[in-house]
């Protein structure tokens, strides 16, 4: 049986000393790995994941699970391991037209890349910057979110600026990111694991590329490899050399490759708007003209405009609206294309599923409901809440009214329904977010 605890130590011991030398290059890490350190980065994966290449599903590895780690730790730690094709297919995008493409690793490499994962969180945790949230332990979205609302509310709005990364998990430089590795970490089995990853092919529609650019695709180590690499292209560069030079305040918020940057001077924001292509440029990333923008969002009773406006955000839009007892706020709605989206996978998955009987249908909606709420539930967005919750209304009327030409469902039968199946109502699931 694998111990949880033991884990957890070592990786106490490895975060301490990252902390206690953060200027020492690091050249041993991989002797915490042994068999105790793959069962429990087998623990931390996911089971219920598609496929990969080798069509292995989770129940399937953990069958003769000890063997298997051991012949995993033994290839990994002698070199030959070889990091299999990504298996890649293509999911819709929010405007239901285009697509995007996911890679699916293989469950043992998912495992290996958790096992890396770790200790690279380790390591790095200990110097990424509290303006980063994405993918890190003990953040979250939300946190996020409520940092960019506070820091908004202290400023009384200001200019944001949009940062659009163009495709940056497909076009992330290998050897800039091979460079940043070794400025902190030297250890040979990490960063032979790390290039075979990156270097692992893509397998789609029968047919085997290799990208020279780009993380590993849906792959488990992605998360940390984005933090590194935009650690040092952004969050330090903004702390370190921009901040010192403004005039004003400034205030980055990152989620991931999500950025949004706040200025209480329009002046500071347009320089450091023309100064990011040449910073993403240098580490071979560009911005996306027309998405990378600067926002009037000062408040309307602070010299800002009558009609302020409007910025995206995690799937939010941020505004400025009054309060019940008339005071200026930011407020956040559902954004649109994220309402879109959630809606259209609602309608085709009740196309799919309308012969399945009633409650079976039932239950399914309850759970995408009260998934929504859970995400989308915050104080000021029980509109949007409501309008969904109409939208999947209509939407489930609407395909059970196509069950049959003889029992129409009109919606004096479907308010029977309801009564019998009812729906969750909206709900405010985070009423007080608190900043991490």
């Amino acid at each position: 049986m694998s111990s949880p605890t033991t884990v957890s130590t070592k990786l106490e011991r490895i975060a301490t000393l990252a902390k206690q030398a953060p200027d020492m290059v690091i050249t041993s890490l991989s002797h915490h790995i042994d068999l105790e350190w793959l069962r429990e980065a087998h623990r931390r994966t996911r089971k219920d994941g598609a496929v990969g290449v080798d069509g292995r599903t989770a129940d399937e590895y953990g069958a003769n699970l000890g063997a298997n780690l051991q012949s995993l730790l033994d290839r990994a730690k002698s070199g030959t391991y070889r990091a299999p094709p990504v298996r890649r297919v293509q999911i819709p995008k929010g405007d239901g037209k285009q697509t995007r493409p996911i890679g699916i690793p293989t469950f043992e490499d998912k495992i290996l890349q958790r096992a890396i994962a770790m200790l690279l969180e380790a390591v790095y945790e200990q110097e990424f910057l509290p303006c980063s949230y994405g993918f890190r332990p003990r953040r979250s979205a939300h946190q996020a979110l409520a940092d960019l609302q506070h820091e908004l509310t202290v400023m009384a709005g200001g200019w944001i600026i949009e940062v659009d990364i163009r495709r940056f998990f497909d076009e992330l430089d290998h050897a800039k990111l091979r460079e940043i590795l070794c400025r902190r970490i030297r250890d040979g089995v990490v960063l032979r694991l790390v290039g075979k990853w990156l270097n692992a092919g893509v397998l789609e529609t029968g047919e085997l590329s290799y990208p020279e650019a780009g993380t590993p695709q849906g792959g488990v180590i992605s998360p940390i490899l984005s933090n590194i690499f935009l650690h040092e292209v952004l969050d330090l560069w903004f702390e370190q050399e921009v901040k010192p030079r403004l005039h004003g305040r400034a205030h980055l918020v990152r989620y991931a490759d999500d950025v949004t940057i706040v200025f209480s001077s329009e002046s500071d924001a347009r320089r450091v708007l023309a100064a990011l292509p040449k910073r993403f440029g240098k580490y071979g990333l560009t911005l996306h003209p027309e998405k990378t923008k600067l926002i009037e969002f000062r408040r309307p009773d602070r010299g800002g405009p009558a009609d302020p406006g409007t910025f995206d955000l995690l799937g939010f839009t941020h505004f400025w609206g009054r309060s019940r007892n008339g005071k200026w706020i930011v407020i956040r709605k559902t954004a649109r294309d994220r309402f879109g989206r959630a809606l259209r996978r609602v309608a085709e998955w009740c196309q799919r599923n309308r012969h399945r009987p009633v409650r079976e249908q039932w239950e399914r909606l309850k759970q995408t409901l009260r998934g929504h709420f859970g995400y989308f539930g915050i104080i000021g967005n029980s509109r949007a809440l409501a309008r969904f919750t109409f939208g999947v209304t209509r939407v489930w009327q609407k395909w059970l009214n196509r069950r049959s030409q003889r029992a129409r469902m009109t919606w004096e039968r479907m308010g029977r329904l309801l009564e019998r199946y009812p729906l969750p109502t909206p709900r405010i699931a985070r009423p007080h977010p608190r900043i991490a």
